[in-house]
């Protein structure tokens, strides 16, 4: 069971059964620390003192319970349980990875664009970058989640934590939200960013349909699957999110050689992401008959391939810094792909280590998101 206790309250509740709740006063105090165990059939209450503190003895007031309560279950507290319920699957539905990646990715380009321009920053500007993040949340909402109502038989053996493969949304509630995302998407872009930007919108959201969508479902065909979700994540956002941002500026769109490095650096590092995703999958694209690099290949083999291809990516960062002194900062790029290529080959030494077990597997697939966001996170300074 658990117990939460708030610093700035004397007061502390447990949920004991679904429809009971204790609430225990303690005298405020900072000088020690007390534990509380309840047994499950609350016939038995412990209460004990860290031994680091002094005992509850030689504290000036002491320790009172408060007695349980019972709370109605047919008041408020369920429908606020749904709601919370509602929203901790809604969160999962939405893969929150992949919004942070959306995110940090679009705040970035945005930053560099208005690094680039600061005599043209306006306030006004603000509403209009958050009405894009919001409809970059809805269109990446949108493609995870079509693909969890089409992966749900392989979910429910590779991701069992999803909403809909544990039974916590339904799939008719799923299709409302990713119609909902879509549409809402789509009618935020129309009306901010004219028709040009709508239309990379609209491609983008067509790639993540048929990727996932039968009869196309090109998920199935590793190579289509890879350029897929390198176009999506890779060229489209950083191309239209600098363009968009460009555009709201008052200023035609050219490249910039910092802008062409990220978007070529990202469009490869998300080719990566595609190849390595499979890897804590494969036992259930096997049994399902999905056809992946892991399951061709081996589990080994794609993280080796994946690690090489990160590596040449940050071998690519330090030569343009080299000899690109002029459109790159040498003092932060260099050591910062340094540390970041030896960060990799330490974490594909760690998997290898580890004999390539589940548990390995799924660290070192999170250790490429985190080095994605990192890039990002450079990429304004760079």
């Amino acid at each position: 069971m658990e117990l939460s206790i708030s610093s700035s309250s004397s007061l502390l509740r447990c949920p004991l059964t679904s429809s009971a709740t204790c609430r225990i006063k303690l005298p405020s105090f900072t000088t020690a620390r007390t534990h509380l165990h309840f047994s499950k059939s609350f016939s038995s209450l412990t209460l004990f003192q860290n031994p680091k503190f002094p005992s509850s003895t030689t504290l000036n007031r002491p320790h009172f319970i408060w007695a349980c309560s019972k709370v109605d279950a047919a008041g408020a507290d369920p429908l606020l349980s749904k709601v919370f319920q509602f929203r901790d699957a809604f969160w999962r539905f939405l893969r929150p990875h992949t919004i942070r990646g959306t995110t940090l990715g679009s705040v970035s380009l945005v930053a560099r664009a208005l690094i680039e321009n600061p005599n043209l920053i306006r306030w006004s500007l603000l509403l209009k970058a958050f009405s894009g993040l919001l409809a970059l949340i809805c269109g990446n909402g949108y493609i995870v989640g079509i693909n969890q109502i089409y992966d749900v038989g392989i979910d429910k053996v590779n991701k069992p934590y999803l909403p809909i493969a544990a039974g916590d949304l339904s799939e008719r509630s799923a299709w409302f939200l990713v119609l909902f995302l879509a549409a809402a998407g789509l009618l935020i872009v129309g009306l901010n960013f004219g028709p040009f930007i709508t239309s990379l919108y609209c491609l983008g959201l067509f790639l993540g349909t048929i990727y996932s969508v039968p009869p196309f479902r090109m998920k199935k065909y590793p190579v289509a699957a890879f350029l897929i979700i390198a176009t999506v994540r890779g060229f489209l956002l950083n191309y239209g999110v600098y363009y968009a941002t460009r555009a709201a500026l008052g200023l035609t769109f050219e490249w910039s050689s910092p802008v062409a490095f990220i978007t070529t650096f990202v469009t490869l590092f998300a080719l990566v992401i595609a190849i390595t995703k499979d890897l804590p999958d494969v036992e259930g694209d096997r049994k399902f008959q999905i056809s992946t690099l892991a399951t061709k290949l081996g589990v080994r083999n794609i993280a080796l391939l994946g690690s090489g291809l990160l590596l040449i990516n940050y071998i690519g960062a330090v030569l343009a810094a080299i000899y690109m002194p002029q459109a790159f900062k040498r003092s932060l790029m260099i050591p910062s792909h340094v540390t970041l290529a030896l960060c990799l080959t330490f974490q594909a030494w760690v998997l290898e280590r580890a004999n390539y077990t589940q548990e390995a597997i799924s660290d070192f697939y999170r250790f490429i998101w985190n080095l994605f966001y990192t890039e990002y996170a450079l990429f304004p300074f760079i």
